[in-house]
């Protein structure tokens, strides 16, 4: 199992979701990818996002206004 970090902050819809995207291609089943956003909208985006996408949202929270995902790849 790998893991992987994205640096969104500063990121516009749909900025942050591509690049994540993009990364879940290049990872494997199981792989963990963590990213950070400060984009408000991008806590129900990646609700959405996961369960289309048949990823798992292992941790979503918020510190200091930028939001941090872990989403383990289905």
């Amino acid at each position: 199992m790998a893991e992987y970090f994205i640096d969104a902050k500063g990121l516009q819809c749909p900025g942050p979701i591509t690049q994540l995207f993009k990364q879940m291609r290049e990872a494997q089943s199981g792989d963990v990818v963590t990213i950070e956003v400060t984009d408000q909208g991008f806590k129900r985006d990646i609700e959405s996002w996961c369960k289309k996408t048949k990823n798992e949202l292992l941790e979503l929270k918020e510190e200091n206004s930028v939001i941090i995902a872990k989403i383990k790849k289905g």
